[in-house]
């Protein structure tokens, strides 16, 4: 009974891609039912079928506020995909926003139809914003570059700040709602994708900085183990200095200020938030920020108290699975830019290079105030003040920040919140996993950067997410790269690295001149060993050894959890 409904289904499926693959508005019908998508075009003029703004969670709206995302229902009509989707409720642009946003994007340039089964490995990727920013659109995380090869590629959108990660501790909102977005996505991938040509049995879940963050809690919660094969994580770690939280009730106190609720009792806080409108919330967001643009990352992953009934999707800290190898033993590849969070002060240096040294005197007066809030540990402790006088000694030799030495102020933004995290992440992985992990740091200067200096135009460095215009055409800031382009040659070399991972588990094609030569080794932490992601590939040892070791002698890793033992 069941292969007969099984082999109606998928000769279904082979009828209506074969009917519309050619057309202008191409369909499929999926286990859900029919989706209606457009056309676009590969950086090569391929002819990708785009389904943009795919329903695959119910709208958390109302009632469903502040509560874990149920799949979507099936639908009897067509299902129109054809334009962007709304995104996630986020301070940059309200307008586009809205609540019903549980969305994600599927793109590809080969649809299954009577005659030819297809079956393409399946790249997911969970995009950055510190989760409360940035968004899965295609004017932001375009297709063209990725789908000049075999592949399908889903982007996803999930919720964020406050409607996302909001965290009391309890069973009112015990935290993680845009992670528990992901896994529903994850499971709609699994089910469905196979309609859109895509493999179920091989799909790599890539993410940059929160969307690292994400890729790497999906290795370790329980939540997601089968819906995956590889990861990529770049640029963010999960394995901060300081550990995660258990609740952000001090937040929900916060917020219910901001937009005028109680802030007397969390319950009244929380019941008052559930009726505020989203874009109340959205707005409010810049009020979070303590020190000038700080800190960085405001509502934080936590880790989820035990409430029957619900499902925990991180439940220990990730420092103590990873220890106790209980995460997912997949191939991974991981790695940062050269420069990461290296240009987030660099108002503050332009101004000092042209005579004006108020913010850095400012920050100098009230080091030991304003480094745990931007570096991101511990606050009014002795042991707080002691590293942050230790980290002043080190990056500035306990000199007044100035304009000769505050390059080393960006620096500090790197370690702390990129470089660091990545490297004990790098670390653990490698010693604990049973599968290849390799181990990378991107180099290439191209002309265009996410921090240009003002009076030039040109780019601080190889700053954080400046390797993504080289997977994406990101058409909100970067040019699109054509074959008269010189950076067209990383484009080629780092979709074809990525896509060769998602397809084999090794990142090195063969049979390809752009990798003649080249071998990138999997990670052996005796070596520290890493591939350069430059104007040429070359294996490497040690990276920023001297700085790191700063940081693990400040931060040593703490003894695992009994639990874990």
């Amino acid at each position: 009974m069941n292969m007969s409904f099984d082999l109606v289904f998928c000769l279904l499926c082979c009828i209506v891609a074969c009917s519309y693959a050619a057309s202008e508005e191409p369909q499929v019908q999926t286990s859900l039912g029919r989706i209606k998508g457009s056309l676009m075009s590969t950086r090569l003029n391929k002819t990708i079928y785009a389904f943009r703004g795919v329903r695959y969670g119910k709208s958390p709206e109302g009632e469903r506020r502040f509560k874990q995302a149920e799949p979507v229902d099936a639908w009897s009509d067509i299902f129109d995909a054809t334009k962007e989707g709304p995104t996630c409720p986020r301070p940059e642009d309200p307008e586009l926003s809205s609540e019903d946003c549980l969305r994600l994007n599927v793109y590809t340039t080969k649809l299954p139809d009577a005659a030819n089964k297809v079956s393409r490995p399946v790249i997911v990727f969970f995009h950055p914003g510190g989760f409360y920013g940035f968004s899965a659109q295609s004017y932001v995380f375009g297709p063209q570059y990725y789908l000049d090869h075999d592949v399908v590629l889903v982007t996803v959108n999930y919720r964020l700040a406050t409607l996302g990660f909001i965290a009391t501790g309890d069973a009112r909102a015990p935290g993680n709602l845009g992670f528990k977005d992901q896994v529903v996505a994850l499971r709609w991938i699994q089910k469905n994708i196979a309609s859109f040509g895509g493999d179920p049995n091989s799909v790599t879940i890539t993410g940059c900085s929160a969307g690292s963050w994400s890729v790497i809690f999906h290795l370790m919660s329980p939540m997601s183990k089968g819906l995956f094969h590889r990861g990529i994580a770049m640029s963010g770690s999960p394995t901060t200095p300081d550990l995660l939280p258990t609740h952000q009730t001090h937040l929900v106190i916060k917020q219910a200020g901001f937009v005028g609720c109680p802030t007397n009792s969390l319950d009244a806080a929380f019941e008052c938030l559930k009726k505020v409108p989203f874009k109340q919330l959205s707005e409010s967001l810049p009020k979070f920020l303590e020190w000038y643009y700080d800190p960085v990352l405001i509502w934080s992953p936590v880790v989820e108290p035990d409430i029957p009934g619900v499902e925990r999707f991180l439940t220990a800290q990730p420092v103590d699975l990873l220890q106790s190898k209980d995460f997912q033993h997949v191939p991974l590849i991981t790695g940062i830019t050269k420069e990461e969070f290296a240009s987030w002060p660099m108002v503050a240096l332009q101004q000092a290079r042209n005579g004006h040294n108020s913010i850095y005197q400012n920050i100098t007066k009230n080091w030991e105030f304003a480094a745990p809030i931007s570096f991101q540990y511990e606050r009014n402790t002795d042991r707080s003040k002691h590293i942050s006088r230790e980290i002043k000694k080190f990056y500035f030799n306990d000199e007044p920040i100035s304009a000769k030495n505050g390059e080393n102020l960006g620096l500090i933004y790197a370690d702390a919140l990129i470089g660091f995290p990545a490297h004990r992440f790098a670390n653990l992985i490698s010693v604990n996993s049973r599968a290849p992990v390799y181990h990378y740091q991107f180099t290439y200067q191209g002309r265009f950067s996410f921090a240009v200096w003002p009076d030039t135009q040109k780019p601080y460095g190889v700053v954080h997410q400046d390797d993504l215009q080289y997977l994406f055409y990101m058409s909100f800031g970067f040019p699109f790269f054509n074959a008269t382009d010189p950076e067209t040659v990383m484009v080629e070399k780092l979709t074809a690295m990525w896509v060769n991972f998602a397809k084999t588990g090794e990142p090195i094609p063969k049979n390809n001149d752009l990798f003649k030569g080249v071998t990138w080794s999997t990670l052996d932490w005796s070596k520290r060993n890493y591939l350069e992601i430059g104007e040429r590939l070359n294996m490497k040892n040690n990276m920023y050894s001297d700085r790191y070791a700063l940081w693990e002698r400040l931060f040593p890793l703490a003894p695992v959890a009994k639990a874990y033992r």
